[in-house]
């Protein structure tokens, strides 16, 4: 069964998100993913494999910071190159998104192409 437009959206931006929430300040994937899940109701599990990968590619940098409450939590933080893929993914997104508008909202303009029989006009 084909994934829903839905689920391959949130897939398309979840890397973006993560950038711009650790724009705004250091964070741990636990909480990343909690944040992701109230508001684009993203699972935990999406959350790992895209940190590991996104430190692969030099997007991010971690630290340890103890907790009173358990072991050390590994923070997150953005490179200067996660900084640089932020500012590039959000004009693109920006862009995608203004043209996306612009087809569904357009008006139609002629109707629907019809198939016509060989020589009618």
């Amino acid at each position: 069964m084909p994934e829903t437009i839905e689920i391959q959206l949130k897939k398309g931006v979840l890397g973006l998100c993560v950038l711009a929430l650790l724009n705004r300040a250091d964070s741990y994937a636990y909480e990343i993913a909690s944040r992701l899940s109230d508001a684009i109701d993203m699972g935990e599990g999406t959350i790992y494999p895209l940190m590991r990968r996104m430190q692969g590619d030099g997007l991010v940098e971690t630290y340890l910071v103890e907790s009173s409450s358990g072991p050390s939590r590994k923070y997150y933080r953005l490179t200067e190159a996660g900084r640089a893929a932020l500012a590039a993914q959000s004009a693109e997104w920006t862009a995608f998104t203004r043209a996306v508008d612009a087809v569904v909202a357009a008006p139609d303009a002629a109707p629907p192409h019809q198939d016509q029989p060989e020589g009618a006009q």
